[in-house]
């Protein structure tokens, strides 16, 4: 999958959970739960202990779903996600070593900031992803796009399953959400119920 397809779909998928878990089984468990749920995209972050095998697991068993490495800091670990098989790269904050090697390499990245220059800056190479979103909530994403029109940004931290509409209403190009997919008990079904109300 090329470039400008990885960020279609990632716009397209409007929800992109973000899976931070105890374990690299865990990880694996809870993506392909998500994945045969219906979504498409999912992101793995490299705060998960054996985060890059799990990625290579979860590439293995669903060749066709859109994978991310998240929490990606370092060149050393931009690397070994894209040998495990990540489509994209994701950063919480600016991240020049990662940004370089995406560069390089050809490797869609969605940099990670807050204020509205560091936004803007991540906004002008591609996705940029706004974090810690919930700081602010929809009202601060609304403003930040108001004097970045056409920004693809993504809104990532501390946002539940309920306020996804609301960031999505104020712009956001998809919505990152993480422990409250996780820590669901049926992480499916609350999916497949969020999938039915955006549609």
């Amino acid at each position: 999958m090329d470039h400008v397809a990885i960020e279609r779909a990632i716009g397209e998928a409007r929800l992109l959970p973000v899976l931070r878990t105890p374990d690299a089984g865990g990880a694996v468990r809870a993506a392909s739960t998500l994945i045969d749920a219906g979504l498409g995209v999912v992101e793995l972050t490299a705060t998960t202990p054996g985060w890059a095998d799990a990625l290579r697991d979860v590439r293995q068993a669903h060749p066709g779903a859109v994978l991310g490495a998240g929490t990606v800091t370092t060149e050393a670990d931009a690397r070994r996600a894209v040998e495990a098989g990540a489509d994209f790269l994701v950063s919480p904050y600016p991240a020049e070593a990662v940004r370089v090697f995406a560069a390089d390499t050809g490797t869609v990245f969605l940099e990670g900031g807050f204020t509205p220059g560091e936004v803007a800056a991540a906004s002008g190479r591609g996705i940029a992803k706004l974090f810690p979103a919930h700081v602010g909530g929809p009202a601060y994403l609304r403003s930040v796009l108001a004097v970045l029109p056409g920004a693809r940004i993504v809104p990532t931290g501390g946002i539940g399953l309920g306020e996804v509409r609301a960031y999505l209403d104020a712009g956001a190009y998809a919505v990152g959400v993480g422990s409250e997919l996780v820590k669901s008990p049926d992480p499916a079904a609350a999916v497949r119920e969020l999938l039915e109300e955006l549609s």
